[in-house]
Protein backbone atom coordinates (compact mmCIF):
# COMPACT_ATOMS: atom_id res chain seq x y z
CA UNK A 1 0.00 0.00 0.00
CA UNK A 2 1.32 3.47 -1.16
CA UNK A 3 1.32 6.43 1.24
CA UNK A 4 -0.96 9.49 -0.22
CA UNK A 5 1.59 11.82 -0.63
CA UNK A 6 1.67 15.70 0.51
CA UNK A 7 1.25 16.75 -3.10
CA UNK A 8 -2.08 14.85 -2.67
CA UNK A 9 -3.41 17.16 -0.80
CA UNK A 10 -2.14 20.09 -1.72
CA UNK A 11 -4.71 20.85 -4.49
CA UNK A 12 -8.36 22.66 -4.91
CA UNK A 13 -10.14 20.99 -1.88
CA UNK A 14 -13.07 19.65 -3.80
CA UNK A 15 -10.66 17.24 -6.08
CA UNK A 16 -9.21 16.20 -2.81
CA UNK A 17 -12.29 15.52 -1.28
CA UNK A 18 -13.46 13.22 -4.57
CA UNK A 19 -9.83 12.19 -4.89
CA UNK A 20 -10.09 10.48 -1.26
CA UNK A 21 -12.93 7.85 -1.95
CA UNK A 22 -11.91 4.60 -2.59
CA UNK A 23 -8.52 5.22 -0.80
CA UNK A 24 -7.97 3.21 2.59
CA UNK A 25 -8.21 4.94 5.69
CA UNK A 26 -5.91 3.21 8.53
CA UNK A 27 -5.14 3.89 12.28
CA UNK A 28 -2.67 2.18 14.39
CA UNK A 29 -2.49 2.30 18.27
CA UNK A 30 -1.89 -0.06 21.16
CA UNK A 31 -5.16 -2.24 20.25
CA UNK A 32 -4.33 -2.77 16.79
CA UNK A 33 -5.65 -1.89 13.55
CA UNK A 34 -8.39 0.12 12.40
CA UNK A 35 -9.70 1.07 9.28
CA UNK A 36 -11.80 1.18 6.24
CA UNK A 37 -12.55 2.40 2.42
CA UNK A 38 -13.56 5.59 2.81
CA UNK A 39 -16.72 6.06 0.87
CA UNK A 40 -17.85 9.39 1.98
CA UNK A 41 -16.36 12.81 2.04
CA UNK A 42 -17.35 17.03 2.50
CA UNK A 43 -15.43 19.48 1.42
CA UNK A 44 -14.72 22.74 3.53
CA UNK A 45 -13.47 26.03 1.99
CA UNK A 46 -12.01 29.44 3.31
CA UNK A 47 -13.54 32.62 3.36
CA UNK A 48 -17.30 32.98 1.53
CA UNK A 49 -17.90 29.60 2.79
CA UNK A 50 -20.59 29.81 5.28
CA UNK A 51 -20.26 25.90 6.70
CA UNK A 52 -16.46 25.98 7.42
CA UNK A 53 -14.74 26.74 10.55
CA UNK A 54 -12.56 29.09 8.63
CA UNK A 55 -15.10 31.48 6.95
CA UNK A 56 -14.26 34.26 8.90
CA UNK A 57 -10.53 34.65 10.67
CA UNK A 58 -8.25 32.53 11.67
CA UNK A 59 -8.63 31.58 15.30
CA UNK A 60 -6.67 28.57 17.60
CA UNK A 61 -8.89 26.00 17.23
CA UNK A 62 -9.07 26.61 13.10
CA UNK A 63 -5.20 27.81 12.56
CA UNK A 64 -4.24 24.36 11.10
CA UNK A 65 -6.66 24.81 8.26
CA UNK A 66 -4.08 27.69 7.18
CA UNK A 67 -0.97 24.69 7.40
CA UNK A 68 0.20 22.39 5.11
CA UNK A 69 -2.22 19.68 3.41
CA UNK A 70 -2.27 16.58 4.96
CA UNK A 71 -2.80 17.49 8.32
CA UNK A 72 -5.35 15.62 10.51
CA UNK A 73 -7.78 18.23 12.00
CA UNK A 74 -9.73 17.28 14.86
CA UNK A 75 -12.56 18.75 16.59
CA UNK A 76 -15.62 18.36 18.34
CA UNK A 77 -19.40 18.52 17.91
CA UNK A 78 -22.49 17.56 20.37
CA UNK A 79 -19.95 15.56 21.76
CA UNK A 80 -18.32 13.40 18.90
CA UNK A 81 -15.16 14.03 17.29
CA UNK A 82 -15.23 14.93 13.49
CA UNK A 83 -11.88 14.22 11.28
CA UNK A 84 -10.88 16.35 8.92
CA UNK A 85 -7.82 16.23 7.00
CA UNK A 86 -6.11 19.49 6.03
CA UNK A 87 -5.48 20.26 1.87
CA UNK A 88 -4.46 23.35 -0.48
CA UNK A 89 -0.88 25.01 -0.42
CA UNK A 90 0.17 26.53 3.21
CA UNK A 91 -1.61 30.34 3.85
CA UNK A 92 -4.94 29.03 2.11
CA UNK A 93 -7.52 26.97 4.08
CA UNK A 94 -8.91 24.40 3.54
CA UNK A 95 -10.12 20.90 4.86
CA UNK A 96 -11.77 17.64 4.04
CA UNK A 97 -14.23 15.98 6.10
CA UNK A 98 -14.42 12.14 6.38
CA UNK A 99 -17.95 11.01 6.65
CA UNK A 100 -18.16 7.67 6.19
CA UNK A 101 -15.28 4.68 5.67
CA UNK A 102 -16.26 0.88 4.74
CA UNK A 103 -14.76 -0.86 7.37
CA UNK A 104 -12.65 -3.45 6.59
CA UNK A 105 -9.63 -3.94 9.21
CA UNK A 106 -10.27 -4.39 12.88
CA UNK A 107 -13.87 -4.28 12.08
CA UNK A 108 -14.27 -6.72 15.94
CA UNK A 109 -12.44 -3.85 17.42
CA UNK A 110 -15.11 -1.47 16.12
CA UNK A 111 -17.70 -3.23 17.02
CA UNK A 112 -16.44 -3.55 20.53
CA UNK A 113 -15.77 0.00 20.86
CA UNK A 114 -19.13 1.23 19.37
CA UNK A 115 -21.63 -1.97 21.02
CA UNK A 116 -23.22 -2.35 17.92
CA UNK A 117 -23.70 -5.26 16.32
CA UNK A 118 -25.47 -4.13 12.70
CA UNK A 119 -21.70 -3.61 10.35
CA UNK A 120 -23.89 -0.47 8.30
CA UNK A 121 -24.33 1.52 11.47
CA UNK A 122 -20.12 1.04 12.25
CA UNK A 123 -18.52 3.41 10.77
CA UNK A 124 -21.66 5.43 8.56
CA UNK A 125 -21.25 8.86 9.77
CA UNK A 126 -18.61 10.52 11.05
CA UNK A 127 -18.76 10.06 15.07
CA UNK A 128 -19.44 6.86 14.49
CA UNK A 129 -15.94 6.02 12.64
CA UNK A 130 -14.15 8.23 14.65
CA UNK A 131 -15.64 6.14 17.66
CA UNK A 132 -14.92 3.15 16.05
CA UNK A 133 -11.25 4.04 14.79
CA UNK A 134 -10.54 5.45 18.40
CA UNK A 135 -9.50 8.88 16.53
CA UNK A 136 -9.69 11.71 19.04
CA UNK A 137 -8.11 14.90 20.06
CA UNK A 138 -4.79 13.62 20.67
CA UNK A 139 -4.18 12.71 16.96
CA UNK A 140 -4.98 16.63 16.07
CA UNK A 141 -2.44 17.78 13.88
CA UNK A 142 -0.64 14.71 13.17
CA UNK A 143 0.75 14.49 9.52
CA UNK A 144 -1.04 12.16 7.14
CA UNK A 145 2.11 11.48 5.36
CA UNK A 146 4.71 9.82 7.45
CA UNK A 147 5.12 6.46 7.20
CA UNK A 148 5.30 6.29 11.20
CA UNK A 149 1.99 8.29 11.20
CA UNK A 150 -0.69 6.37 13.53
CA UNK A 151 -2.98 7.37 10.85
CA UNK A 152 -2.80 7.43 7.17
CA UNK A 153 -4.57 7.08 3.86
CA UNK A 154 -3.19 4.67 1.39
CA UNK A 155 -3.89 4.09 -2.44
CA UNK A 156 -5.10 0.64 -2.44
CA UNK A 157 -5.83 0.80 -6.53
CA UNK A 158 -9.29 0.66 -6.70
CA UNK A 159 -11.04 2.56 -10.10
CA UNK A 160 -13.54 3.93 -12.32
CA UNK A 161 -15.75 4.31 -8.76
CA UNK A 162 -19.29 5.66 -9.61
CA UNK A 163 -19.04 9.36 -7.95
CA UNK A 164 -22.36 10.84 -7.09
CA UNK A 165 -22.75 14.29 -5.00
CA UNK A 166 -25.01 16.52 -2.93
CA UNK A 167 -25.04 19.68 -0.84
CA UNK A 168 -23.08 19.24 2.49
CA UNK A 169 -25.40 17.65 5.30
CA UNK A 170 -26.30 19.07 8.92
CA UNK A 171 -25.04 22.39 7.98
CA UNK A 172 -27.26 25.12 8.61
CA UNK A 173 -25.92 27.95 5.52
CA UNK A 174 -24.32 25.55 2.74
CA UNK A 175 -23.04 27.07 -0.81
CA UNK A 176 -25.07 26.42 -3.98
CA UNK A 177 -21.95 24.29 -4.87
CA UNK A 178 -22.38 20.46 -4.24
CA UNK A 179 -19.29 19.64 -2.11
CA UNK A 180 -20.54 16.17 -0.41
CA UNK A 181 -19.17 13.71 -2.40
CA UNK A 182 -19.67 9.43 -1.97
CA UNK A 183 -19.52 6.31 -3.79
CA UNK A 184 -22.94 6.22 -5.06
CA UNK A 185 -25.13 3.40 -3.49
CA UNK A 186 -22.64 2.23 -1.25
CA UNK A 187 -24.52 0.91 1.81
CA UNK A 188 -22.08 2.53 4.14
CA UNK A 189 -22.45 6.44 3.21
CA UNK A 190 -24.18 8.19 6.40
CA UNK A 191 -27.51 9.06 5.27
CA UNK A 192 -29.24 9.18 2.05
CA UNK A 193 -29.92 13.16 0.27
CA UNK A 194 -31.06 14.14 -2.67
CA UNK A 195 -28.07 14.00 -5.24
CA UNK A 196 -26.68 13.76 -8.70
CA UNK A 197 -24.15 11.99 -10.41
CA UNK A 198 -20.66 13.81 -10.47
CA UNK A 199 -18.99 14.57 -13.64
Amino acid sequence: MKILPREFYERKTPEVARGLLGKLLLHRDDEGETGGIIVETEAYLGKGDPASRASKKKTKLNEIMWSRGGLAFIYMVHGKWLFNITTEKPGIPGAVLIRAIEPTIGIELMIKRRQVQNILELTSGPGKLTEAMKITKELHGVDLTLPESPLIVCEIGLKNLEICSSHRIGVKKDLQRKLRFFVCGNPYISKQKPFKRAL
